[in-house]
């Protein structure tokens, strides 16, 4: 099993193509990197770049009132769902993983990834919601890719299927990437806590356990928990950065000169260290914001809004609070760090060694106690995630709900107890393989959305 996830992530962010650098450099590109940077770049062009054009209405987007339909979600709150995932283990494992494989130079790359793929955020949000189905055992709506690739079949076919195939392969993508991701998120809670309180894995893996099961095994308590823990969590954290930054303002120029420099230097090229730098940017980037790889529009699609573009333009949004907020809030922790103090270290030991350099030991123990939030939020909102694909694949039946729930509660104990490497590769081939699939039929479906968008904004004007 290990020998096939190693083989698979090979093929999906393994040196695909090579292509030759000034200076005898090479700059490696895997089959994820040439996928997603065109699609970005593609869909940022078809929607005028819808960014920078219509930022104002992201924002505007959060405030469409939610329908009478008690079951139903908001915008707002379907918003939350996704920030729970992505404001989760990318803006601080993932990060830390991405500076410390690519140097400072990766975080331009995050930003890069996080800008282009908001334009794609916006198609899969738009077509989840136009695709929209009732959901009979949560209430309200469910949906994502694996539903409209499933519509698009039939509308093309002119017939009723009970399964497609590339819908089958996206949801059973997305079940093993969240099993993956359950692993990697107790993995590091129980690592942290260990750094700043010395309690022993079994401890903070049980508790993390129980607390998670009693909210995911009941019906609704999922999104009434995120509404309250995302914003409290993120509000504290970029508190605490913004403290760090004015503390540091000296510094802020030479770490922003670092970043440039490093993501185009000629010493990276020269050394052939470019590819390194391009690629830990860009992959943690998807892995952190999402956008491309059909995840967030499972719960774009539970919205209720008066027009699916409304919900399109706040998942675009939510790309930006990921990266170009949360993910740079990580980042700044990092490189306004003596490097002499980090030398050596990875993963949480060296962001909780930041934390200490910039808090002492309050730093320690706040970085444990944010993982902790940011990977509990994660863990719940995967599962949400994970309610319409189950569906998908096993029909409407509190059986299989309930099955695989407990399977990723099984998955988060056993990554608490043994630091896997695997965990991480077995995350990022359920992401890269959800996006393969996924990016295929947004070009064909894409049409849909830049329709529904030209609609909006000739009501707009």
């Amino acid at each position: 099993m290990v020998k096939l996830i190693e083989t698979v992530y090979n093929f999906l962010w393994g040196d695909l193509l090579t292509a030759p650098l000034p200076g005898g450099g090479t700059l490696p590109l895997s089959l994820l990197v040439i996928l997603l940077i065109p699609t970005g770049v593609y869909f940022t062009i078809r929607t005028k770049f819808l960014p920078i054009r219509l930022f104002k209405d992201m924002v505007g987007a959060l405030f469409e009132k939610k329908d009478e339909e008690q079951s139903a979600l908001s915008v707002i709150q379907t918003l939350i769902v996704s920030t729970a995932t992505r404001v989760g283990m990318g803006n601080l494992v993932g990060v830390v993983a991405a500076i410390s494989a690519g140097g400072a130079g990766a975080v331009f790359w995050m930003w890069v990834t996080a800008l282009i793929g908001s334009s794609t955020a916006f198609i899969e949000a738009t077509l989840s919601q136009i695709y929209k189905e009732k959901d009979p055992l949560y209430g309200g709506y469910r949906g994502g890719p694996a539903y409209y690739i499933h519509r698009y079949f039939e509308e093309k076919s002119g017939k009723k299927k009970r399964y497609v195939l590339l819908s089958v392969l996206f949801a059973i993508s997305g079940l093993i990437c969240w099993c993956g991701i359950s692993q990697v998120v107790s993995n590091s809670v129980a690592s942290a806590f260990k750094n700043a309180f010395h309690i022993p894995p079994i401890y903070t893996t049980v508790i993390l356990v129980i607390l998670a099961a009693i909210i995911v095994l009941r019906k609704n308590a999922t999104v009434k928990v995120l509404d309250i823990i995302v914003p409290i969590m993120a509000g504290f954290y970029l508190l605490i950065t913004l403290f760090i930054i004015i503390t540091n303002i000296t510094q802020l120029p030479g770490v922003f000169e670092r970043i440039f420099s490093e993501a185009f230097g000629f010493r990276q090229v020269a050394a052939g260290g470019f590819g390194a730098v391009l690629m830990n940017g860009i992959k943690r980037g998807l892995f952190s914001n999402e956008a491309g790889s059909g995840s967030a529009p499972c719960a774009a699609a539970a919205a209720v809004a008066d027009n699916p573009v409304k919900v399109g333009l706040t998942q675009a949004l939510g790309v930006f609070i990921d990266t170009l907020m949360i993910c740079s809030c990580t980042a700044m922790i990092m490189l306004l760090t003596p490097t002499k103090l980090t030398e050596g270290l990875v993963g949480m030991d060296l962001l909780q060694k930041a934390m200490e350099y910039h808090l002492g030991s309050f730093g320690v123990i706040f970085i444990a106690v944010t993982l902790w939030l940011f990977s509990f939020s994660t863990f719940i909102g995967i599962l949400f995630y994970a309610r319409s694909n189950v569906a998908y694949l096993f029909g409407d039946n509190w059986f299989s709900q309930t099955a695989y729930k407990v399977l990723a509660l099984a998955m988060l104990f056993v990554g608490g107890l043994a630091a896997y490497t695997i965990v991480w590769d077995l995350g990022d081939v359920g992401i890269g393989l959800m996006t393969i699939f996924n990016i295929i039929m947004l070009y064909p479906l894409s049409k849909k959305a830049l329709n529904a968008l030209k609609e909006y904004e000739k009501k707009k004007s």
